[in-house]
């Protein structure tokens, strides 16, 4: 069995659903300290952080990664013990082995490589780990840390995210940015009352069916070279007693924007509440930016140096791509930092039966180590 191989399965094997680490981190710390790593365990509330550097003066390069796995679903519907890593016909299963697990790895051996082979090489490299990435609020991962960072003057120039980008062949897509995703919790208050005596009732979802038009419609931007427009869309409407002969007194609306580098969440949210006054709504409106949108823009050093290793030692030619949702890149991008994820293929992240072709996960430690050697020679 390979090391990264090795490695990811002793992962795989601990029960680390957001926000328990169950001890990876721990394990990976005792390795990268032995390899002359400095570590530093930065734990917020419940939420592990690990940031392990090695080398001095000089540029930072980081790559960045969560040790925390979903839920498994049904445990009956696997083929096999999700927690039990299990190799067949060359292909790896287990909750976690292609997000991230595997990649975590990789890194991981990735680093003691590179710090090996050279010893004194030029700037930082550095690895950021978190068991919040997974979860619905981020608050005690990476955005903590970032934060942190921010205040103690950290600096990262160059962030390799390990989320699992590929499509078909390991290297197929990089993604060299992500929009943006700002939430709204929209209640809407009525007059509940009996479904025969309308006039003594105001109903909510009447009144705001017409806004929600008018939101539905609106094109917020055109996009850019580099981005979609941007989109807004209903996740959630609420309203009700169950009872066909009650009007309902609230109604509450889920809905997000994912927008592009051509908007920002002050103008969009100036707009959308612009839109509800129009329509005299009695309403209350809360607001969530989970992540600006962020560019590693052409001509970038990262961009171009991942772009070429995929090409010369994947042998393919990536896609370079700012689609998908939101990941952990978003924190390090405001730091200054160019980001670019490279990872393995995402065919069955979050399903049932979760797996990654062992060959990819093989060779997945050189295409992280070419980029340290051309960054930091």
């Amino acid at each position: 069995m390979s090391d990264v191989l090795d490695l990811t399965c002793d992962l795989i094997r601990r029960h680390s659903v957001t926000p328990d680490d169950a001890g990876c981190q721990a394990a990976i710390a005792d390795r990268l300290m032995r390899a002359g790593f400095t570590v530093r365990h930065l734990r917020f509330g419940e939420v592990d952080n690990l940031w392990a550097t090695h080398g001095g003066s000089g540029p930072t390069l980081a790559f960045l990664g969560h040790t925390d796995v979903v839920p498994t679903g049904p445990v009956d519907a696997w083929r096999f013990d999700p927690f039990e890593p299990t190799v067949v016909d060359g292909v790896l299963y287990g909750r976690g082995a292609a997000d991230m697990k595997g990649s975590v790895a990789a890194m991981v051996v990735a680093l003691e490589a590179f710090v090996a082979a050279h010893p004194g090489h030029a700037g930082r490299v550095g690895l950021l780990l978190t068991s919040d990435e997974e979860g619905p609020a981020n608050l005690d991962g990476v955005r903590r840390v970032a934060e942190v960072f921010r205040t103690e003057g950290e600096r990262i120039d160059w962030c390799v995210v390990g989320e699992p980008s590929s499509t078909t062949r390991l290297g197929d897509l990089i993604r060299v940015g992500r929009r943006g995703s700002l939430s709204g919790t929209l209640t809407v208050r009525g007059v509940q009352g009996h479904v025969a005596y309308p006039e003594k009732a105001k109903n909510p979802i009447h009144a705001f069916a017409p806004a929600l038009a008018e939101l539905a419609a609106e094109r917020w931007d055109e996009g850019n070279a580099d981005f979609p427009p941007t989109s807004f869309q209903v996740s959630n409407l609420n309203a009700g007693t169950g009872a066909t002969n009650v009007i309902p007194g609230t109604l509450t609306a889920l809905f997000n924007f994912r927008y592009s580098t051509a908007s920002t969440a002050e103008g969009l949210k100036a707009r959308a509440e612009a839109i509800l006054a129009r329509h005299g709504l009695d309403c209350t409106l809360d607001w969530n930016l989970s992540g600006e949108p962020f560019l590693t823009p052409p001509g970038g050093r990262l961009r171009e140096v991942v772009a070429s290793v995929c090409r010369e030692r994947a042998g393919v030619s990536p896609v370079e791509s700012t689609g998908g949702g939101t990941s952990d890149g978003r924190f390090i991008a405001p730091l200054g930092a160019e980001v670019v994820e490279l990872g393995p293929v995402n065919a069955t992240i979050h399903k049932v039966d979760e797996c990654m072709v062992v060959a990819d996960l093989e060779r997945l430690p050189d295409l992280y180590g070419v980029i340290c050697e051309r960054l930091l020679p």
